[in-house]
Parts: structure tokens; sequence; C-alpha cells
């Protein structure tokens, strides 16, 4: 059934191209809000209560989608359609590219307040104090980070796992955005989530910063650049994964990412991603632009590589 999964990842990838997220109703909400309440159950200040609570939830998705892999195995029409329904669910890169369009736009008209309430839909660092040079940092690091985890590593597990794949990963990823962050309360219950989130993201992390070097001429950017600033700087980043991405997008832009990030009460200092000059506001569309052209083409890749081949007689 390799054709109908090709051809429900090609489907999934342009509902989102050209309709983002659902409206209402989002798969992905719901499943927070199961998580939220599995949560008050099962908290403890423990490895193992998060490592138990991490696992429920992720094999509950991946057996959803093991369960529609079975039902439409023998129809290929239907097999396309929840392929297709599930990638969409999944993928986030048209509304990675909306939320900081709509920042871009707010910091062109010099309107700070209304950039930093906008910030929160990108990053979960601490608007407050930021001015706009901090919010345009921040958004291009946003979306070079998400265009991986929103878009490119979501269609890299279709292609490898079909809808079990694009759904285990979701939750992965989900669980990681809801307790995998360092603070007092998730440090030791969100261990779990976090690693497994380091591990499912490991491969397309790097893949997308292979796309990047290959797409940077696509938004006016250099991909030996972005092949250099990967190569050099990606594993500086505290992140196994994300500086991969913001350091190709650094370089293929010219810019230089990393400094200084408040999240609540914790503050971290980030060593420098690219040797250019910082992010200004009007970055945020060049960001934009090869973000789309990434994930498009990972759309096209994941699509091809469920296609059959025909074998050579």
């Amino acid at each position: 059934m390799t054709v109908p999964t090709a051809l429900g990842l090609a489907l999934g990838a342009v509902a989102d191209l050209v309709l983002g997220d659902p409206r209402r109703g989002h798969p992905v909400a719901g499943f927070g809000r199961a998580a939220q309440a599995l949560e008050r159950r099962t908290w403890r200040d423990s490895r193992p209560a998060g490592t138990g609570h991490a696992l429920v939830l992720t094999g509950a998705a991946a057996g959803l989608g093991a369960a529609v892999d079975r039902a439409t195995r023998r129809h290929p029409v239907a097999r396309t359609l929840a392929t297709a329904a599930a990638t969409w669910t999944v993928l986030g890169g048209t509304s990675l590219g909306r939320a900081a369009t709509t920042m871009q736009q707010a910091l062109a008209m010099g309107d700070v307040p209304s950039a930093r309430a906008a910030l929160p839909a990108l990053a979960g660092r601490d608007p407050r104090a930021l001015d706009e040079a901090g919010l345009a940092r921040a958004t291009v690091e946003s979306v070079a980070e998400n265009t991986s985890d929103a878009a490119v590593a979501p269609l890299f597990w279709g292609a490898a796992a079909g809808i079990p794949g694009l759904l285990a990963y979701r939750a992965v990823n989900t669980l990681d955005a809801m307790v995998g962050h360092r603070s007092p309360r998730y440090a030791r219950f969100g261990w779990a989530a976090a690693r497994l989130d380091d591990v499912a993201n490991w491969l397309p992390a790097r893949a997308t910063a292979v796309l990047t070097v290959a797409c940077a001429p696509l938004a006016g950017g250099s991909p030996s650049g972005a092949l250099r600033t990967w190569l050099r700087d990606g594993a500086a980043h505290p992140s196994p994964n994300s500086g991969r991405c913001e350091a190709a997008l650094a370089g293929a832009l010219g810019l230089r990412l990393g400094g200084r990030n408040v999240y609540g009460s914790r503050v971290e200092v980030r060593p420098a991603l690219g040797d250019g000059r910082p992010p200004a506001a009007s970055d945020i569309r060049r960001a934009v632009r090869l973000s789309r052209a990434v994930w498009t083409t990972a759309a096209i890749v994941a699509a091809t590589a469920r296609w059959p081949r025909r074998s050579r007689g």
C-alpha cells in the first residue's frame, strides 16, 4: 500500500500549504487536553512516573495509527484519505509561517506591544523585556527550529512508518512542549518526554539542515554559508537537534543567532551561531520563505520515498 501512503502524504502537505491548521476541533489540541487530564493522575516528581506517562500517551497515539492502518489495508482510497487527514493534522509549516509573518508585520509597524503578544505562538521565552531586535531573533530562531519540528520531522516519520509514524511523532513532540521543558515541576517528570523528542528529531533535524543548504538560493541565501555554519556551529547549541537547524539557516541568510534567552525565572546564554549580523524584522520574511522551501521539498521527498520502484527485469 505504498502508493496510497505516498498520495496521502502529498495531499496532506498540500492541504497544510493551502489551509494551514484546522481552525476548530484540532486533534492535537484534543490530545493535549487528554494528556493534561492524565497528568493530573500520573504526576509524581520522578523519572519513572514521567516515563510511564510519556509511553502511555505515545503508545496510544501509535496504537490508534496502527488501527487505522489495519482498517484501511485493503482499501486504497480510504488509506489515501486517512493518510492525508493524518498528515494535514500533524503538519504545522503554514501556521508557523503565518505566526512569523504576524510578528514581522507588527515589528514593521513599530508596534512592539503587539509583537510581544504574538511571541507565545512562536517561542516559550519571556517577551516582556524583549525589544525589536530580541523579538526578531526569537522569531527567526523559532522558524529555523520549528521547520524541523512542525514539518520536516512529521513528514520523515510519515514516510518511514505511515499513519502510526505520523501520530506517534506528533504525540512525542507535543508532550515535549508540554512537560519536556526545564522547570521545578518537570525536571524529573518531563525527562523521558524530552529524551524521546531528542531521539525522534535526531535524523529529521539533520535532514532539515541538508535541505536548508539545498534550498538556500530560493530565499536569496548562500548554500556554502549554510553548510559551513551548520558544520562549524551546529553542535554548540544546548539542544542536540535545534542547533543544526538554526546554524544552517543563520549561515544561509548571513545572520548571527544565539544569545541571552529568558524563560520565566530561568536564563540561558547560548553561543553564537553564524558570524553575520543580528536578525532584523525584515529577515523574518526571508526565514519564512526559506522554511517554506525546505518543508515543501521535504514533502516531495517523503512522497517520492513511499512511491514504489519498478524492478528491472
